[in-house]
C-alpha cells in the first residue's frame, strides 16, 4: 500500500508520524495534504531511511545530483560525492550516471545513502546502448520498462520520466523555434526515438503500465521536464506551457491511481517571470509538490551558476516551490567534482532556507536567531557550532592577522559590538 493510499484510508504510516514530528505539524492535517497530493514522501518499500516530506507549507527540501558521465566514472569518487552533498545538507541525491558499470553505482548508491534516492531510468537504457554502438532509436518500449521496473525493484525512492515531450509538444515547439532547443538530456533522448519511429512518447502512451510498477513498490513519479527552458531567451514558451499541461492531466491520473507525484519545473527563467511560473504550475497541476533546476535567473555568468540559480531558487521557493535541484559552480562546463557539490548543496540550501524564513515555516528562524545570539556575544565557537559551513567560517578567521582577539580583523579595535555595549543603568 502507497503513502498516497494510507492517507486516502485515514491510515497514519510511520512515515507521516516521523514527517509530522520533523516538520512540526499536525499529522491529520500532513496526511490530509498527502491525499490531495499536495505532498510527497519519497520512499521505497524496498529502502529503509530517514523519510522526508516534499510538499505544501513543508521546509522547501534541495537535491544534489551526482553521476559519473561516459568520459569519467569512479565510483568511490561518486560515494564521496554523496558523503559531501549529506554532510553539507542535502535532503536527496539523484545518481544521474551515463558511464562505467551503472547498476553497481546505482547500488552503491542506494545502500550507501541516508536520504532520498533518484534516478532517471532512460539513462541506463542510452547508456547500454551506447557501450554496444547503437543508437537510442534502436531502444524497445519493453527494453525501457523493464529498466524502470528494475531501478524501482533496487529501491530507487524517485524517478524523473518525461512523459509529457509528447508529440504535440514537439509539433509546438517547431511551430515556435527556440534559441536553444531541447536541452534535457531524457527530453532529447525520447524525441530523437519519437522521430526515428514516428511514434508516441511510449512514457506517455503507456502510461498506465508506468503507474502500474511505481504503485508496486510506492516510488514517487517525478513528472520530468524535458522542454524546460535552457536559457532565458527560451523561457515560458509554448512548448514549456505544453508540456506543463499534459503533465497537470498525468500528475491527475496519478493521484487516481494512488501513486505519489512531483511535477519538475524550468531552469532558465528571468526574476520576473519565476512567481508566474510557479502560480501556474500549482494552479494547473492541483498544489502538486514543484521540483525546480534553480532556476538560472542569468546566462552570462558560467562558473558561477551555483550563485545565479541561488538567486532564483530562493525567488522560485517564496512563491511555492518546495524542492529545489542544485546547481554547482561546474554547470554548462564538466563533470562536477568533489569541491563543486559541496558548493552546489550550500548555494541551494541558503536559497531554501531564505525562502522558508521569508514564508514563516516552523522552526527555521530559530537557528539564525541562535547565530545572532552568539555574534552578540563574541561567541565564536558557538558560531561555528551553527553555521551552514563551520569549517569554512572557522578557517577563514583563523587566517586573520590576529585571532587572538575576541574581535575579527574587519574592525579590530572598533569592533561595534562591544563599542555599542552601554553599561551600566
Amino acid at each position: 500500500m502507497t503513502q498516497l493510499k494510507m492517507a486516502k484510508d485515514g491510515i497514519v504510516s510511520k512515515e507521516m508520524k516521523t514527517v509530522a514530528k520533523d516538520e512540526k505539524v499536525d499529522t491529520k492535517w500532513l496526511y490530509e495534504e498527502i491525499a490531495k497530493g499536495h505532498i510527497v514522501i519519497p520512499k521505497n518499500i524496498n529502502r529503509d531511511f530517514h523519510p522526508m516530506g516534499i510538499g505544501n507549507k513543508l521546509r522547501t527540501k534541495i537535491n544534489a545530483n551526482i553521476g559519473t558521465s561516459p568520459d569519467h566514472f569512479d565510483l568511490k569518487e561518486e560515494q564521496e560525492k554523496l558523503k559531501v552533498a549529506v554532510a553539507y545538507g542535502s535532503d536527496s541525491v539523484m545518481d544521474l550516471s551515463t558511464g562505467g558499470n551503472l547498476i553497481e553505482i546505482r547500488k552503491a548508491i542506494l545502500f550507501q545513502s541516508p536520504v532520498m534516492v533518484g534516478t532517471v531510468p532512460i539513462y541506463q537504457v542510452a547508456s547500454e546502448l551506447l557501450n554496444n554502438n547503437k543508437d537510442i532509436s534502436e531502444m524497445t518500449v519493453d527494453k525501457l520498462f523493464e529498466s524502470i521496473e528494475r531501478q524501482c525493484e533496487e529501491g530507487v525512492d524517485y524517478i524523473t520520466v518525461h512523459c509529457g515531450v509528447t508529440q504535440k509538444a514537439i509539433q509546438t515547439l517547431k511551430k515556435n523555434p527556440r534559441l536553444l532547443g531541447i536541452v534535457s538530456r531524457g527530453g532529447s533522448l525520447l524525441m530523437k526515438w519519437m522521430h526515428k519511429h514516428k511514434s508516441e512518447n511510449p512514457l506517455y502512451e503507456y502510461y498506465d503500465r508506468l503507474l502500474d510498477i511505481a504503485r508496486k513498490y510506492d516510488v514517487t513519479l517525478s513528472l520530468g521536464d524535458g522542454l524546460r527552458p535552457g536559457c532565458l531567451a527560451d523561457a515560458s514558451d509554448s512548448a514549456q506551457f505544453e508540456e506543463l499541461i499534459t503533465l497537470g492531466e498525468l500528475a491527475k491520473r496519478a493521484l487516481e491511481n494512488d501513486v505519489q507525484v512531483m511535477i519538475e519545473g524550468p531552469g532558465h527563467i528571468p526574476l520576473n517571470e519565476i512567481e508566474a511560473n510557479m502560480r501556474l504550475e500549482k494552479s494547473i497541476c492541483n498544489g502538486a509538490p514543484f521540483y525546480v533546476l534553480g532556476p538560472i535567473t542569468t546566462d552570462i555568468a558560467p562558473g558561477y551558476d551555483h550563485i545565479t540559480s541561488a538567486i532564483g531558487g530562493a525567488l522560485a521557493a517564496y512563491f511555492g516551490a518546495d524542492f529545489l535541484c542544485y546547481v554547482t559552480p561546474s554547470e554548462h562546463l564538466c563533470l562536477p567534482n568533489i569541491d563543486d557539490v559541496k558548493e552546489g548543496v550550500i548555494a541551494a540550501r541558503i536559497a531554501a532556507r531564505s525562502a522558508d524564513i521569508a514564508n514563516g515555516i516552523t522552526g527555521i528562524i530559530e537557528e539564525d536567531n541562535k547565530i545572532s545570539n552568539y555574534r552578540s556575544n563574541l561567541d565564536w565557537e558557538g558560531i561555528y557550532k551553527v553555521a551552514m559551513d563551520p569549517i569554512l567560517a572557522k578557517k577563514r578567521r583563523k587566517a586573520s592577522e590576529d585571532f587572538s582577539e575576541d574581535v575579527c580583523t574587519m574592525c579590530g579595535k572598533l569592533c561595534a559590538i562591544k563599542t555599542g555595549r552601554i553599561k551600566g543603568k
